[in-house]
């Protein structure tokens, strides 16, 4: 399958105010998107992920490397690139808050060269399927989080682009609305478009992607299916039942020996992570010092989020 993106080595480097301190948010950044593809751009706070999102999106310029969209350079070729390219920025700034609904997609679509007389039935359609409708008249600004987010969608299907960029297509909505947003997402995936999406939702990683690339610390940890993630995560974890507390020296050894363990009382359960196949035999030594009875010993089951926190903690060193 041919990439439809490909992000090539991306560094940038930013001067702190106030001082000579030089902040590098982006070390060399690779990775392709493949036609077709819903791939999840991940990262914590600072890890240079918003960094990356501007800098595909042409918003801003890489001190090195280079994004290709279809083949085309977004820096040399921009307005040719971006006509393959359409984003829904986080906190809704593709939206204008003074104008309606149905004003900011007439205008928006007459940015992409559309006109109005070809837009108004896509634009009805768009309403309709996202169930804006209704409010079709009513200014942005009085919009609820939820509806603003629904319209960044609508207007992203509206410029009918190869690929869409998603910048937390769900942050800071209820559950509802959440759970509705995810519904929408998975259909514009189900259109075959090609869809990158950057979030903290694990859940949406794990419902819609196939693929992750996270980035931390400014550079690519893992690059890497999701189900290959969750079963390589999967057999590290285990979850030990234990019929006594464990005692102050058993959980210094637990926690000198593995990296990742958690335990408390009074539910008696330990959860930890067995880095290599011999590491049974050092939790059993551990249980084994106070002749720890153990009533039950099984794997985990495994969400992204724990995944996720696993690769950046390893990448930056945290417990």
């Amino acid at each position: 399958m041919s990439a439809i993106v490909e992000v090539e080595g991306l560094t940038k480097r930013y001067h702190k105010r106030a001082s000579k301190e030089v902040v590098t948010a982006a070390d060399g950044i690779s990775f392709r998107v493949d036609e077709g593809e819903i791939l999840g751009l991940l990262g914590p706070n600072g890890a240079g992920k918003t960094t990356t999102i501007k800098m595909i999106c042409s918003l801003l310029k890489p001190d090195a490397g280079r994004v290709l969209v279809r083949g085309i350079d977004t820096q040399r070729h921009r307005l040719r690139a971006l006509r393959h390219l359409s984003a829904v920025l986080e906190g809704n700034r593709n939206l204008y808050w003074r104008l309606s609904v149905r004003e900011n997609m007439l205008y928006l679509a007459g940015n992409r060269g559309v006109s109005a007389r070809v837009a108004r039935p896509k634009i009805d359609a768009l309403l309709g399927r996202f169930g804006l409708s209704d409010k079709a008249d009513e200014l942005v600004n009085n919009l609820s989080r939820g509806m603003q987010q629904k319209l960044a969608l609508a207007v992203a299907m509206l410029a009918e682009t190869d690929v869409v960029l998603l910048d937390e297509p769900t942050l800071g909505l209820d559950v509802g609305t959440g759970l509705e947003v995810r519904e929408l997402l998975r259909d514009v995936a189900a259109e075959g478009r090609t869809v990158i999406i950057s979030t903290h939702d694990m859940a949406v990683v794990q419902e819609l992607c196939k693929r992750t690339v996270i980035i931390s610390a400014g550079r690519v940890v893992a690059d890497e299916r999701v189900s290959n993630l969750l079963a390589l995560f999967a057999t590290r974890g285990y979850r030990v039942s234990l019929g006594a507390p464990l005692s102050a020296e058993q959980e210094r050894r637990l926690a000198h020996t593995f990296a990742v363990f958690a335990y408390g009382e009074p539910e008696l359960v330990l959860n930890v992570t067995l880095e290599h196949p011999e590491d049974i035999y050092r939790l059993m030594e551990i249980l084994r010092l106070e002749r720890t009875p153990v009533e039950d010993l099984g794997r985990t089951q495994v969400d992204f989020e724990r995944v996720f926190l696993e690769l950046t903690r390893e990448e930056t060193g945290r417990i």
